[in-house]
């Protein structure tokens, strides 16, 4: 018995051991870009872990339009007052693709869980199938059609519509979601001369709050560090038009860039991650509940 204990303690002690290793090996760089975002002295802060002294000059200059900070490393000052610009057509583009795609996650989810059509189980593998080809191969078409019927390369608007237009495809985890919703419920309300419109707002929605901030959260975390398809639609010829990660990227692309605005990429990727921190840690019991209720057969 005791060796049984003793055997725990022991296996007990490893595991910790290992997921203390796991943890400081996961947050050392995070703890070094932050320690990197308030050193003084440009890109030579680089070679230390810890810098040999610290400012807040980096996160001034960020929003340099309001603040009036210019960058302390040099006398290139290209990008000054761009970054509160790029961090406003995130903003926008993240809050916009963000309400649309969960009305239409969430509207293509219900519809697949409670109504029976023919072709519904055709559609869905169809969609399954599509979902297993990488969205970038379609970028060459999408960057025509957003150029030559909207009219919108070059501008953030289109990110938003491209964003947006497919988001009814993932809708396999909430609609998993609302299959552990009794459809007793929805008959219930229907006798009580409730509608569609009505069951799915007043009723389903209120019971389905975990998978509702899950789909909200991954509806903005997916357009506000995303890049490849930004940089592709908007351009490098439109600075004013950037989003947060196309700018950044701009700052560490040449060795010239790369010298003035280390310490500033440094700051920016720290201000850019702060957000999503925030609402994943504030939401953080919705979102695990979300998950796992969702990852049912349907």
């Amino acid at each position: 018995m005791k060796s049984l204990k003793a055997g725990r303690i022991i296996s007990d002690v490893i595991i910790y051991i290992i997921l203390v290793a796991l943890s400081l090996i996961w947050l050392a760089p995070t703890v070094w870009l932050i320690l990197q975002s308030f050193g003084a002295g440009g890109i030579a802060v680089r070679s230390k872990f810890i810098p040999d002294s610290f400012t807040f000059e980096n996160y001034l200059w960020l929003f340099s339009n309001w603040t009036g900070q210019t960058n302390p490393n040099a006398n290139v000052h290209a990008y000054d007052g761009m970054f509160s610009r790029w961090f406003l057509n995130t903003l926008i583009v993240s809050v916009l693709t963000c309400l649309i795609s969960t009305f239409l996650v969430l509207g293509t989810a219900y519809a697949l869980s409670r109504f029976r059509f023919k072709g519904r189980q055709a559609l869905m593998r169809m969609n399954l199938i599509i979902g297993m080809f990488p969205g970038f191969l379609s970028m060459i078409i999408m960057y025509w059609v957003m150029r030559d019927i909207f009219h919108l390369q070059g501008s953030y608007w289109s990110l938003v519509i491209i964003y947006s237009a497919g988001a009814g495809g993932g809708y396999y985890i909430s609609k998993g979601f609302f299959d552990t919703i009794s459809k007793n419920i929805d008959e219930a309300a229907e006798i009580d001369g409730a509608s569609r419109s009505d069951i799915f707002w007043k009723i389903i929605l209120p019971l389905a709050k975990p998978i509702l901030v899950y789909t909200i959260l991954t509806s903005f975390m997916g357009p506000w560090g995303e890049y490849v398809t930004s940089s592709y639609i908007i351009g490098l010829q439109n600075p004013d038009n950037w989003t947060v990660a196309i700018g950044l990227y701009q700052m560490m692309s040449g060795q010239d860039t790369a010298v003035t605005y280390y310490t500033q990429f440094a700051a920016g990727s720290v201000v850019v991650a702060l957000p999503i921190s925030i609402l994943f840690f504030i939401l953080q019991r919705y979102y695990v509940s979300g998950v796992t209720g969702g990852a049912v057969k349907g």
